[in-house]
């Protein structure tokens, strides 16, 4: 009788990351796709959504239009609203594609919060959207309110285009804050326990944070995104204590 054969333990750890690395691939390119086909549908709506983006900035200076220097700047700054409209766009076919790629390492009493997980990071990413609208023009009064009574502020569509667009996305990003916690917490990485006592260090790290990644250079926008950010990291102890019972 033929022995069977025993893979050698390096053969296997080899083939379990070739398939990582292949369910990876396949995971880039489903999203790279739907980046893709929704830019294009961003690129065609790009003027209605360039309204909704000069909407703070017209609440501070009124209805005073925004100026862009070159002859093909306009065009650039239309497609670069596409490019960042096809990926909230896309943001669910996205979400969907990480999960699927983390679900094989959880258990299979955590794999039912998939559709919670998927719901879950759309609604914190259009929050965090939605704060960011709420903080920008609060952000511009303090910021163009500093200097002198002899200087007036004349905003370049794509220098604040571009301000825009960074900061809603750290928004919607970091506003993801308590569902990567919650996940952590359902592979018993961090616990309820170790959170509350480190608590003042999250805090930091939190503020810290939000000053490494917001733009400019002055002290109050890192305070906008600070706040909720700690509100949503005691609302994720409180939830992954709830879903540990």
């Amino acid at each position: 009788m033929a022995k069977p054969s025993i893979v050698p333990v390096d053969e296997e750890r080899r083939m379990t990351v070739i398939e990582h690395l292949e369910e990876l691939r396949r995971v880039l390119i489903i999203s790279l796709i739907a980046w893709a086909v929704a830019t294009m549908i961003g690129f065609a709506i790009s003027q209605p959504v360039l309204g909704i983006l000069l909407g703070p900035v017209h609440r501070v200076i009124g209805n005073q239009r925004l100026i862009y220097g070159g002859p093909v700047d306009g065009f650039l700054l239309f497609f670069k609203i596409g490019i960042f409209t096809g990926f909230i766009l896309s943001s669910p076919i996205i979400i969907w594609q990480i999960w699927t790629f983390v679900a094989p390492g959880l258990r299979r009493n955590e794999r039912r919060f998939a559709v919670g997980f998927v719901g879950s990071a759309i609604i914190l990413f259009a929050m965090g959207i939605g704060f960011a609208f709420f903080a920008l023009p609060i952000a511009l009064r303090f910021l163009t309110g500093i200097g002198s009574s002899e200087l007036q502020y004349l905003p370049f569509a794509d220098k604040y285009v571009n301000f825009v667009l960074i900061l809603i996305a750290i928004f919607g990003i970091t506003f993801e804050l308590p569902l990567a916690m919650t996940m952590l917490g359902l592979a018993g990485i961090v616990s309820t326990a170790f959170l509350k006592r480190n608590r003042l260090k999250f805090w930091i790290g939190i503020f810290v944070g939000a000053n490494m990644v917001t733009p400019g250079v002055d002290p109050f926008t890192p305070l906008l995104l600070t706040a909720p950010l700690i509100i949503l990291f005691e609302i994720s102890i409180l939830v992954i204590r709830a879903l540990r019972r």
